[in-house]
């Protein structure tokens, strides 16, 4: 079972747009490609962050003159680090633009959690008509 937690804003009334399900824990696509991930999930501030913080570190690995065992060392601890991070970064994402956090869910997979919240809370799916 995974937990999603559930975010929710109430402008449009499109249950697409206006509810998102975020799961909690480590991302994989976040570690593998961090950047492109962040672009996927339109965390656009995330994504220059990425590519600010990767720049600097290679900048400071390179002239502090750090072998290549080193920077790919480093490179996987950031990525890591980062895919630990990424969902956190997504709700914080979410709620600047506004989205509130209105449930947690356990469920196998985000469809299932989505039923299984406007089960338990039948007037926020009210809210979305």
């Amino acid at each position: 079972m995974r937990i999603y937690s559930v975010h929710m804003r109430r402008q449009s009334l499109d249950p697409d747009r206006d509810m998102v399900l975020v799961k909690e824990g480590f991302s994989w696509p976040a570690l593998f490609f961090s950047v492109f991930w962040a672009l996927w999930c339109r965390l656009w501030w995330v994504a220059l962050g990425l590519v600010v913080v990767n720049v600097v570190v290679s900048a400071v690995l390179t002239v502090l003159g750090a072998d290549p065992v080193s920077e790919a060392a480093i490179s996987f601890g950031m990525a890591i680090l980062f895919a630990l991070l990424a969902n956190d970064l997504k709700r914080w994402t979410l709620a600047r633009r506004g989205f509130r956090q209105v449930g947690v869910v356990a469920a196998t997979n985000a469809e299932t959690a989505e039923h299984r919240f406007f089960d338990l809370h039948p007037e926020r799916a009210a809210e979305l008509r």
